[in-house]
């Protein structure tokens, strides 16, 4: 995908697409003790896609506001318990929709018998269409060993005609139902 096209799409990552739902994963390291992870500092994942400077500070500050309610405090220093990154992505389907007018009579089996084609008219006209499809992964390490302990995706059909406040409101939910069973609980 051309890089001109890729950052505007990126924009919308989590917008709402009316037909379809959000799709949100996550697991978990079952041996980490997310009772000592009190607090965090954002890091630049390897390979990750370079977002533009507005949509990254749109992201932080989602997960920011969701993770503070669960009782994490920011740091800009290495004192962190958790280091945390995201990566983010849009992928393109193609979906095609096709119309049947399909109007008269025609064959079949009446009392028994089959009564072949008798007249009718059919007219099948098709459509082709993009789908955007947004993703969202949001690492977490333990600073102690540097090990992976947790990881949530969240992958949603976007609608590219979103305007920017419904953009960060549905960028929000999805933050929010992404981080909805964090902290694991211990069984």
């Amino acid at each position: 995908m051309h890089r001109t096209l890729f950052l505007p799409l990126l924009t919308i990552v989590l917008a709402v697409g009316s037909a379809a739902a959000q799709d949100v994963r996550y697991n978990f390291d079952r041996d980490a003790d997310f009772s000592k992870f009190k607090t965090y500092k954002w890091v630049t994942l390897k390979n990750a896609a370079k977002l533009d400077n507005l949509l990254d500070e749109q992201i932080k500050d989602a997960v920011d506001a969701q993770l503070a309610q669960k009782g994490l405090s920011k740091v800009d220093d290495d004192s962190a318990n958790l280091y945390i990154g995201y990566q983010a992505a849009v992928s393109q389907e193609k979906e095609f929709t096709s119309y049947s007018s399909d109007w008269g009579y025609g064959g079949g089996w009446y009392r028994g018998g089959w009564y072949g084609p008798m007249g009718g008219m059919s007219t099948t006209t098709g459509q082709t269409s993009t789908i955007y499809k947004g993703q969202l992964a949001l690492d977490m390490y333990d600073s102690a060993n540097h090990s992976l302990v947790w990881r949530g995706l969240a992958s949603k059909t976007l609608d590219p005609k979103a305007k920017p406040e419904k953009q960060q409101k549905n960028l929000n939910k999805t933050v929010a139902k992404l981080l909805k069973n964090y902290p694991p609980e211990k069984k």
